[in-house]
Formats: C-alpha cells, sequence, structure tokens
C-alpha cells in the first residue's frame, strides 16, 4: 500500500516529529533502566497496524517494539492531540501545494465492522446485526476529507449530518461550501431544513424512490457524489478502519485522523 511507502513515510514523519510531546525519562538509580524506543519505531508500528488491520503483537514484532511501548506511546500520543494536529498540518499542507476546491462538497457516511463492540459501536442492520462503527465525511471536488464526525453502525446518515458539518466548520471550511450533494438518505425535510438553517447556499438531494417503483423507471442522477464515494473506498483501504478492534470513540477519532492525513500525504508525494 502506499501509505507505507519510504517516500510518503518520510514525509509523514517529518510532519509528526515536531508534534510529539516532549518526554524525560527519569534516571534510574542503578542505571539499569531499558532504553527508551524511538518514537519513529513506534509510528512505523501504529501505522502498519493501521494499514494492515493486524493486531498489536504483530504490529510490535514488525518495528521490533513490545506490544505494551506501542499501545501505551499511541495512547500518550491521542493524550496530546497528535493525531488532530497531524491532519490539521496536511490538509495545510495540501492546500498550500495543490489546493482544496469547495464548488461541490459531497457528503456520506459508510459503515464497517467493529467485532469487539466498545464505546461509539452498535449493530449494523446492513451486516446481520454484528456490532460495527461508521464514519460520516464531508470531501472537496477532489474527495478531500474536510469534515468528518463517527458514532455506531446502527446510526442513521442523516443523524451525523450536523456534526459532520460543524466540524468542517471547526476547521474553517463551512464558509466556502457552495453546493452540497446529499444521496437519497437524507431527503428529508428536516434534513434540507438543518442545511438551510446552517447556510449553505445550495443543497442537491437525491429523490427516494417510492415504495413499489420500478427501478429502472426512476431518474436518480449521479450528481457529484461520487467523490466522498472514492473516499469511503480509499479509508477502507485500511485494515484498522474497516475491521476496527480498539474500544473507544477518541481511538477512533484518532485512527480516523491518521488516515486521513495519509491519504493526503499520498497525494503531496505524487504530486511532489
Amino acid at each position: 500500500m502506499l501509505a507505507l511507502d519510504p517516500r510518503v513515510v518520510d514525509t509523514a514523519w517529518k510532519v509528526i516529529e515536531p508534534l510529539l510531546p516532549e518526554r524525560i525519562s527519569p534516571a534510574h538509580p542503578l542505571g539499569t533502566h531499558r532504553q527508551r524506543l524511538s518514537d519513529r519505531d513506534c509510528f512505523l508500528g501504529i501505522l502498519q497496524r493501521l494499514v494492515t488491520g493486524c493486531s498489536w503483537d504483530v504490529a510490535a514484532r514488525l518495528c521490533n517494539a513490545g506490544e505494551t511501548t506501542l499501545r501505551t506511546r499511541r495512547t500518550e500520543w491521542l493524550k496530546a492531540g497528535v493525531f488532530d494536529e497531524l491532519v490539521t498540518a496536511a490538509l495545510d499542507e495540501y492546500d498550500n501545494e495543490i489546493g482544496l476546491e469547495f464548488d461541490d462538497v459531497a457528503l456520506d457516511g459508510s459503515a464497517q465492522k467493529a467485532p469487539f463492540g466498545g464505546e461509539g459501536t452498535g449493530r449494523n442492520p446492513t451486516d446481520r446485526g454484528k456490532q460495527g462503527w461508521k464514519w460520516s465525511i464531508a470531501t472537496d471536488m477532489n474527495g478531500i476529507p474536510i469534515g468528518w464526525a463517527i458514532d455506531g453502525a446502527n446510526r442513521h446518515d442523516s443523524k451525523l449530518l450536523i456534526p459532520t458539518l460543524a466540524d468542517a466548520f471547526q476547521r474553517g471550511y463551512f464558509d466556502d461550501i457552495e453546493t452540497l450533494h446529499l444521496d437519497r438518505g437524507y431527503d428529508s425535510f428536516v434534513a434540507r431544513d438543518d442545511c438551510a438553517e446552517m447556510g449553505i447556499p445550495n443543497t442537491v438531494v437525491a429523490r427516494k424512490r417510492k415504495v413499489g417503483t420500478k427501478v429502472q423507471n426512476v431518474f436518480a442522477p449521479l450528481g457529484l457524489r461520487w467523490p466522498v464515494e472514492r473516499t469511503n473506498s480509499w479509508l477502507s483501504n485500511y485494515g484498522q478502519m474497516r475491521r476496527n478492534t480498539d474500544r473507544s470513540i477518541a481511538q477512533r477519532l484518532g485512527q480516523l485522523a491518521f488516515a486521513i492525513a495519509m491519504i493526503l500525504f499520498v497525494k503531496l508525494v505524487k504530486q511532489g
């Protein structure tokens, strides 16, 4: 996978290294304490777990670390907001080098597996009621994420409309949105009123098909929703995204931010 390409890894490391919290290890009274594993090795282990979807034990073996060390380092970075700062830096770099385009913004959700359940999961109605989680994401014309939110797989996409747009607002992108494209799942007065109240000038929502109507006799234009569908596919390529084994909302949000940042770094390396 391109996220593990050495050029992409080096680019990501140059951005994340200054963001890592400074740690001063206390001196051992006998001078026999074990040497601290480098942050770069831990970064590689966490990245390999994200990409392949492997266990912490396997990821630790891949970077010659301990499972507990990787978990502890990931927790430290989550508390320090490293992954949030990383994706913000990646978006800023992308906007400076290539440019975000807000003429048409697409928004949609994607439900994935969460076999161990935990906080922020629910029974997936499209996966025989198995435990799962869902992300909702808004992208620009080129499929670059500008806002996102997560919840259980049992949550309807339309319920995540406002949290997703609110995240885009927090990142400073909301005022630039000109047209918002939504699929049939958002075809309701509630969703349309929400978009109007938030000040979106133009919203294109695909109409729901009436019960009993033949599919071939219904005109349902695709519009410009394909960029977000493609982005959902990019994210699903990450093993830990399509089958998440973490147990908390904070951990899943960190993974989502990390995956989005790596997608941006891949595009920046290609452009460069």
